[in-house]
């Protein structure tokens, strides 16, 4: 039976979750503030990276020995501000402990790779559909060590990742410089994950998708939702800036804007804001062939059409605080670390910085399934460092919940009921 249902959100999530559901022949709403894919969004400042392989969390063993580190250095690969911890501390108290034994990563690995299975194939189709299937590339990715030793000290989620289904070649120095002569010599061992791909400009494709959805019959609404209206403990009508949406259904994936909509919805969930960086170079003096993942970095590079874009980093410090650029400054330059070919002394013109939040919840798990206070409401945010590659399968389940299909696999890893 068709329904009338929200989405609230027009991230990478909200637009697949969108299409899918026309494609069911459902009535769509779709409410966005901002412009589909464009800067104020998650999905704008993405790696790019479409990655299968990206099933490891942020949360890993031992990381709680960091924590110290992590408040001293505010320019670390991750970093907490002092301002911020007390708010911060029910989470970080969640984020050490999800991660912390080598049973619990599997654990999350394993129930992340579902949800990751395929992503180039399903993000290529969407684009295709939307006519901007060009955007959505398989040519693999490397994760460049400067030797042997570096990967063996990171064997523990490579294993993971190779229990969970990641295959990839290795590559000895001579191997990777055929392959990636950009590159710079310091590093000598690389893997290439050939399953893993890219989406070379995210903010276009957001964009792409939306207007297809409009295009296909969904009706964009520039407004903020705020609650919901439930009577009886149906859904009656999604509660917005400018008044009542009346729906039969609502899926909340707005991001990391989605925690008070939860509480609406009757689930409290712990989701924080990972801040995240990127640096775009115009112009910038060398043509890699892969996306790379720089072990002694924590950032991605890849080609965009804009330039060489960069991207990483995590800074916890809420949604309200302002940027950090010299967080940009440390990605800009490690560019030269990595590619020796980039000029020294780049034109301010030909540089471009941004920060956004990805929505995070502390075991790196996103929130996808119906709320706790109504069934007609359902999750679809926290995707965190994989809401991009995640974005495509999580519209496909988002559409079986809502058409009365079963999900292909087991959605209980993904509960907001594991906080309570």
């Amino acid at each position: 039976m068709s329904k009338h249902v929200v989405v609230i959100g027009a991230g990478i999530v909200g637009a697949a979750c969108a299409l899918e559901l026309l494609r069911d022949g459902h009535r769509v709403t779709i409410v966005e503030p901002g412009d589909p894919g464009g800067e104020q969004a998650a999905s704008y400042g993405n790696g790019t990276l479409l990655n299968p392989s990206s099933v490891i969390p942020m949360s890993t063993p031992g990381i709680w020995k960091k924590v110290p580190g992590y408040l001293r250095d505010p320019l670390g690969p991750l970093a907490i501000r002092w301002s911020y911890l007390p708010k911060l501390f029910p989470w970080l108290r969640r984020f050490v402990t999800a991660g912390s034994t080598p049973e619990k990563l599997s654990g999350i690995a394993r129930a992340l790779q579902p949800l990751l299975a395929d992503a180039p194939a399903l993000h290529r189709a969407l684009a295709e559909e939307a006519g901007v299937g060009g955007l959505i590339t398989k040519q693999g990715v490397l994760f460049a060590f400067p030797d042997r030793a570096a990967f063996e000290a990171e064997a523990l989620s490579w294993r993971v990742r190779a229990e969970t289904g990641t295959r990839w070649l290795e590559l000895d120095e001579d191997e990777l410089r055929q392959r990636e002569p950009a590159l710079s010599r310091r590093y000598k061992f690389a893997l290439l994950v050939e399953e893993n791909g890219q989406c070379r400009d995210p903010g276009a494709y957001v964009a792409a998708l939306t207007s297809h959805a409009v295009a296909s019959g969904a009706d964009l609404r520039r407004t903020g939702a705020t609650g919901f209206r439930i009577e009886a403990g149906r859904l009656r009508a999604v509660v917005t800036r400018d008044g009542e949406i009346a729906a039969d259904m609502a899926v909340i994936a707005a991001g990391a804007y989605s925690k008070q909509l939860a509480a609406a919805a009757g689930d409290r969930v712990p989701l924080e804001t990972e801040r995240g960086y990127h640096v775009v170079i115009e112009n910038p003096g060398v043509e890699p062939r892969y996306p790379v993942m720089p072990s002694d970095g924590k950032m991605a590079f890849a080609m965009t059409p804009a330039g060489l874009r960069t991207g990483g980093q995590v800074e916890l410090a809420g949604l309200e605080a302002a940027p950090n650029w010299k967080r940009a400054d440390v990605l800009l330059n490690f560019v030269r670390e990595v590619y020796p070919g980039v000029p020294a002394d780049l034109p301010p013109e030909r540089l471009k910085f941004w920060m956004g939040h990805r929505p995070s919840t502390p075991d790196g798990l996103p929130c996808l399934g119906p709320a706790s206070g109504c069934a007609d409401i359902l999750h679809a945010f926290g995707h965190g460092h994989v809401g991009l590659t995640a974005g495509a399968a999580t519209g496909k389940i988002v559409a079986d919940l809502v058409s009365g299909r079963a999900p292909p696999f087991d959605l209980s890893p993904y509960s907001p009921r594991r906080f309570a």
